[in-house]
């Protein structure tokens, strides 16, 4: 007998490679967005050298802050404390006084860009908006022209610390006599 060799016919067997592919091109996408988020994350630090320590102490700068209260607007500096109080009145402020301390503030520190505009709770939107436009540039009247100088572009923007009044800190400053006398170790004349 013969064994009978069946010739077996072997299919050319396709691979199937849309799975895959559909895998890639999702894989490519979510790359790409992540590849953009992490590059708006991304904050430059420039650092002082070490010998920048001495240099930085010789030279002061301005840190300019104006604060807007109900009654006030007080302009400070950080390291020097206050500068100029401007009385105002909520209902029409006196710009000519408060444009005249911010052009003087310019002449001396020309260079100087910033400020850092601190709003008591309260203050309306409006007033924020018009100090925002008189902080960045004032009309100075030169020989009969009228000059638009600019003041402090760079504004930023905050809170301020709410005042106490004076009783409160007077009262936080002095000793309480009466209940060191409670105690026995009052003051004897």
């Amino acid at each position: 007998m013969k064994l009978g060799r069946k010739k077996r016919l072997h299919e050319v067997v396709e691979l199937n490679i849309t799975a895959f592919m559909d895998l890639m091109v999702s894989l490519i996408c979510f790359l790409l967005i992540t590849a953009v988020f992490s590059q708006m994350t991304v904050v430059e630090l420039n650092l002082p050298a070490l010998n920048a320590k001495k240099e930085q102490q010789e030279e002061i700068k301005l840190a300019l802050q104006l604060v807007v209260r109900e009654k006030s607007f007080d302009i400070q500096d950080v390291n020097l404390g206050l500068i100029r109080q401007i009385e105002r009145d909520p209902n029409k402020p006196d710009w000519k006084i408060f444009n005249k301390v911010l052009l003087e503030i310019k002449y001396r520190f020309p260079d100087e860009q910033d400020i850092t505009l601190l709003l008591e709770p309260g203050i309306n939107y409006k007033t924020m908006i018009d100090v925002m436009d008189h902080v960045r540039t004032t009309d100075v009247v030169n020989n009969a022209t009228v000059e638009t100088v600019q003041l402090f572009p760079n504004i930023s923007i905050g809170d301020a610390a709410e005042l106490q009044p004076a009783a409160e800190v007077n009262r936080e400053a002095a000793p309480d006599l009466n209940s060191s006398e409670q105690n026995g170790q009052g003051v004897q004349p």
